[in-house]
């Protein structure tokens, strides 16, 4: 047999993404060479022959499953991210509860199971809040044959035990030899089905059939179409009302407006819109490098003379706007800004030499029927912010998150406007949520550490601090132009080293 060339490779990438919906980069290169020499010589056939095989829709179920086996992770545990299920049992359950009181019965899916931790746990926590009168039944799907195996046989060393409570343990569990067999009370409440998430599948995704989706750490391993798929599937599949639960580092940012965020229990989960609401998808963020910055005072002397963050970035408008008075001619133009939609290059171009005021009159001279553009709200919204109008900035921000709320930089803006109504714990969450929904947002981070500091919890602040400052130095500039307040990429580094080191080192 031949060897493996790039364009081999290439291909079965390419294939893998198709058929599996796994997204491998270039760094992945290698270990897709790998498998492909070992599933061709497990075959005896030419690298062609093979890939030919595997690219055909005719292509048997067991040599797809025999690439999953090799090509995904099915590390996981039991009781893993314990956040998830306090939410389940105090909002999810009771929630699902009150809309089924009718059949009292509840529909589960484990979308991406792999070897059954998650969907046992399930089974445990339901067990514990439901009453017995109620009938549960619990799905678990997953493309890697092995590891539905593993989850039938129902056996675990002590190190997929190692988030679960003793009397848990000592309740569902029983050792033998090296291993932990489950109850069959558990262990026989699951069903165990061999599938791939990325098909359509009409008894899988029968319309309005769960109650709630866990479909953890699977999507972040995807193309983004098929992410997008298998997404919309879960919504169809979902009975109005129904929640999903994700990954802590996956979102639907990008992927569905079907859903409703939800922020409990310290994390993050969604519910499906229900009859009367709705989610409009639309896109946000606009394409724009910022020009000439007028010199400020030092950003470190602002920030401890004011109360807030907002504070701080309203006495940089003033300044500004000092200067803009007082210049005799304005700074020279950047290039000109191309934006598709509403003509706001005018306006963008005010922003780029922060004449903010001016910049606001621009915006409101817009045709009527951009008020509900989301690019336009977000423009107003941070101008209104900059002009220290916090109630006008609120209601602007809620306008467009009603129309896109997975929008992260109306939930930053948010978080200032909270803050500067005297609602810390308000700013905090928002912060929080827009860190969710993007984790490379550098701003909500350095907002979370200046709240922090000032309520004296000085290990939190050295953390935000430091992830914002690790943030800031690939943050995109434009975006640094609508929420860095007035102040640069460099002003806003220098002022998370400073932080850094007021807050010391952490060691006692």
């Amino acid at each position: 047999m031949s060897s493996l060339s790039s364009s081999d490779v290439d291909r079965f990438r390419g294939i893998v993404a198709s058929r599996l919906g796994l997204h491998f980069d270039d760094s992945g290169l290698g270990q897709l060479a790998e498998v492909l020499g070992r599933r061709v010589k497990a075959h005896g056939q030419e690298c062609g022959a093979y890939l030919a095989h595997v690219e055909s829709r005719l292509a048997p179920r067991g040599e797809l499953g025999a690439l999953a086996s090799e090509l995904t992770v099915g590390e996981t545990y039991f009781f893993r991210n314990p956040d998830h299920f306090r939410a389940l049992t105090e909002i999810v359950v009771p929630a699902r509860m009150r809309a089924q009181h009718g059949t009292r019965r509840l529909q589960v899916l484990s979308a991406g199971c792999a070897s059954g931790e998650e969907a046992y746990t399930l089974v445990i926590v339901l067990r514990e809040c439901l009453d017995p009168s109620w009938q549960l039944s619990i799905r678990a799907v997953d493309i890697n044959p092995a590891m539905i195996e593993k989850a039938r046989r129902a056996r675990y060393s002590a190190w997929a035990l190692r988030a679960t409570d003793a009397e848990l343990q000592r309740r569902w569990f029983k050792q033998q030899d090296r291993e932990f067999a489950l109850d069959q009370a558990v262990s026989g409440a699951v069903v165990f089905e061999e599938r791939n998430l990325t098909e359509e599948d009409g008894d899988l995704w029968k319309p309005e059939s769960y109650d709630f989706v866990f479909c953890r750490n699977v999507l972040m391993y995807l193309e983004p179409s098929a992410a997008q798929a298998i997404v919309k599937r879960i919504s169809r599949s979902l009975v109005p009302g129904g929640y999903v639960f994700l990954g802590h580092a996956e979102t639907l940012r990008g992927l569905s407006q079907d859903f409703h965020l939800e922020h409990t229990h310290g994390t993050f989960y969604y519910r499906r819109w229900t009859t009367g609401e709705s989610g409009e998808n639309r896109q946000e963020g606009a394409a724009f490098e910022p020009a000439h910055t007028f010199p400020l005072p030092p950003l470190s002397a602002l920030v401890e003379g004011a109360d807030t963050w907002v504070e701080a970035i309203r006495s940089s408008s003033d300044r500004i706007l000092e200067l803009t008075n007082s210049s005799p001619e304005p700074p020279a133009a950047g290039p000109a800004v191309e934006k598709a939609g509403w003509d706001l290059g005018g306006s963008l171009e005010l922003l780029q030499k922060e004449r903010f005021s001016d910049a606001w009159d621009s915006v409101q001279t817009l045709p009527p029927e951009s008020a509900r553009d989301p690019e336009v709200l977000l423009l107003r919204a941070v101008l209104l912010t900059h002009g220290g109008r916090l109630e006008g900035a609120e209601a602007v921000c809620h306008e467009l998150l009603a129309i896109d709320q997975f929008n992260s930089g109306a939930h930053y803006l948010l978080a200032l406007c909270r803050e500067g109504a005297g609602d810390r714990t308000g700013a905090v969450e928002q912060d929080q949520i827009a860190v969710y929904l993007d984790p490379s947002f550098a701003m909500p981070r350095l907002h979370l550490g200046l709240i922090a500091k000032r309520t004296g919890d000085t290990d939190t602040a050295r953390r935000e601090f430091g992830d914002a400052f690790l943030l800031l130095q690939r943050e995109d500039s434009s975006r640094l132009l609508l929420f860095g307040g007035g102040f640069g990429r460099e002003a806003l580094i220098a002022l998370c080293r400073a932080e850094i080191v007021s807050c010391g080192d952490g060691t006692q």
